[in-house]
């Protein structure tokens, strides 16, 4: 069954770090506004294990290593970019990073590989399984201690959004289909190949020994075309035989021919025009949950994430919310979940927002009528006419000519059900919809915010690119979605107590919380300061003693 680990450790007076290291190593080892003390006092001690309760019980038994210390190594593996064996060999070998995870004696055991790897794998199925994203518990819970405890202020926020690649190749249409036909196949057993024809079974071989780049390569479009309409009759026998698989790759398999194939009125298997083809659509077999998204010139197959952080004055700012969606997620859905969030982390009201234009959209307009959003811009070009609405009616200013006129309300909008305006030009009427009239109001509160305060969600852009600094070619280590944000979740981490390292030293603040309640580490690192001093005294004395002692004894004796 779970228990908690015991946050008080025991040290060993021969084997304790202290003992081993000269004054000025000394020194370093034991500030208190050294990154390993910090780390250790605002990311691991914060760490409540009973989020990780439910993945322990009688028949998995309890962990044979502190949750604190494997959690700690997932934190520090993202915060350094290191690889796996790079992780264990500084968790091992560096001094420092041994402090930050409580490991003071030089016989203190680290986890091994695999308490390590079992430990993420049943984090990752049990967010699975269930929906609960356990480390997202623990960031949430850590960052609202830290809040506390430097009294940030939490209700001005401001937000933006990143995508990122996921760690797949990039495959063309015939390539997605051929991988996830031939990876199915691959995991069918002796029992249900035979229950394939056997036309379907030399077909599934050759497509096996065949490399899809290649053929892609040499072949033309009519080639390619006519190939995948014999794959997908083949796809569609194979689902047919083996329909009571319901396997994750069977379903996986399923999926595709639904993306990529209809079937017609005459029932037959017709390829998707490519127009059909939603941005949701499988990008790679390797990765299910990776789509596609095009903003600007980005063309990305992977994730969004979105961050959102406080801001303040001259104070500490921390992010406080992370979330990370599939990459077709438009930013409009991020603005309610970021803002409930962060309120939940910092347990204050959110007053202002900053964040651009691609946030805005009128779904949004209800859940936040109590809260300044101050938008940087709006998408789309500027219209030629400035819309009010008075009492009056409509107000519609030609912003060329500086003329006014009003509007004239017409029948509402059969499609959007909606009121419509318009005014008479020269080239005949001109409609305004309840888009256009929001679009304008907008517009003109930009204009009327100042150059300071439209500058001021600028600085999430820096927040993003600490969070991708480690990214290669803008592409993650990991496939999934889950995996995607537990990488997000240490990064911010991270982040946070960089910026709370930074804060104290401007502060030049002598005292935080772990002096004010000093650990055992602090008091090892005194005493054995001392003891350095004080025992060559102690030893000569104790030398002289003992010589006139033997000296008297042996007078004595005589």
């Amino acid at each position: 069954m779970f228990k908690k680990s015991n946050k008080e450790t025991q040290l060993n007076v021969f084997t304790s770090v202290p003992t081993l290291l000269e004054s000025s190593a000394l020194k370093q080892y034991g500030d208190q506004g050294h990154w390993h003390n910090q780390f250790r006092e605002q990311v691991i001690m914060r760490i409540d294990e009973s989020i990780f309760s439910i993945l322990f019980n009688s028949t998995t038994g309890a962990p044979n290593a502190p949750v604190r210390t494997l959690v700690g190594m997932m934190i520090l593996k993202e915060s350094f970019g290191w690889s796996d064996s790079q992780l264990f060999e500084h968790c091992r070998f560096n001094l420092l990073v041994r402090s930050s995870l409580c490991l003071f004696n030089m016989n203190d055991p680290l986890p091994v590989e695999s308490t390590y790897y079992l430990f993420r794998k049943r984090v990752y199925d049990y967010q699975k399984q269930n929906g609960e994203d356990l480390i997202g518990k623990v960031f949430a819970h850590i960052t609202r201690g830290q809040i506390k405890e430097f009294v940030v202020n939490g209700r001005n926020i401001r937000m933006d959004s990143k995508l990122i690649g996921s760690n797949i190749a990039i495959f063309t249409r015939y390539e997605i289909i051929h991988q996830t036909l031939c990876m199915f196949y691959k995991s069918l057993d002796k029992a249900a190949k035979s229950k394939l024809f056997g036309l379907d079974r030399k077909q599934m071989e050759l497509l096996i020994k065949e490399e899809s780049s290649k053929t892609v390569y040499h072949s033309t479009k009519e080639e390619l075309r006519y190939r995948l309409q014999a794959i997908g009759m083949l796809i569609y026998n194979l689902l047919s035989r083996l329909e009571y698989l319901q396997t994750d790759i069977y379903k996986l398999l399923q999926r595709v021919f639904a993306e990529q194939y209809k079937i017609s009125e005459d029932q037959q298997i017709e390829l998707r025009p490519r127009e059909e083809i939603s941005s949701s659509s499988l990008q790679s077999p390797h990765d299910p949950d990776s789509t596609y998204k095009n903003k600007g010139n980005q063309s990305v197959k992977g994730y969004s994430a979105n961050i959102t952080e406080t801001c303040s004055k001259n104070n500490l700012d921390l992010i406080a919310s992370v979330i990370v969606e599939k990459a077709n997620t438009p930013d409009t859905a991020f603005v309610e979940p970021a803002i409930k969030a962060t309120m939940d982390v910092t347990e204050q009201i959110v007053e202002r927002v900053y964040l651009d234009g691609a946030f805005q959209s009128p779904g949004n307009d209800t859940y936040c009528e109590n809260i300044d959003m101050v938008f940087t811009g709006i998408q789309g070009f500027e219209s030629r006419y400035e819309l009010e609405m008075t009492p009056e009616g409509l107000l519609v200013t030609n912003t060329k000519t500086g003329e006014q006129m009003k509007a004239v309300l017409v029948k509402k909008n059969k499609s959007s059900k909606e009121d419509r305006w318009r005014i008479t030009t020269p080239s005949g009427y001109y409609y305004f919809g309840q888009q256009a009239i929001r679009a304008s109001h907008l517009r003109h509160q930009i204009k009327g915010r100042s150059e300071q305060e439209l500058h001021k969600r600028n600085n999430v852009e820096a927040t993003i690119f600490q969070l991708s600094f480690p990214l290669r070619n803008n592409k993650s280590k990991y496939r999934g979605l889950i995996k995607q944000k537990i990488w997000a979740y240490c990064r911010c981490l991270w982040i946070n107590l960089v910026r709370i390292l930074k804060y104290t030293k401007q502060l030049g603040q002598a005292t935080f919380k772990t002096s004010k309640k000093p650990n055992m580490a602090t008091f090892f690192c005194v005493f054995f300061n001392l003891q350095n001093r004080v025992m060559p005294i102690l030893t000569r004395t104790f030398s002289i003693v003992l010589v006139f002692s033997i000296i008297t004894n042996c007078i004595v004796v005589l």
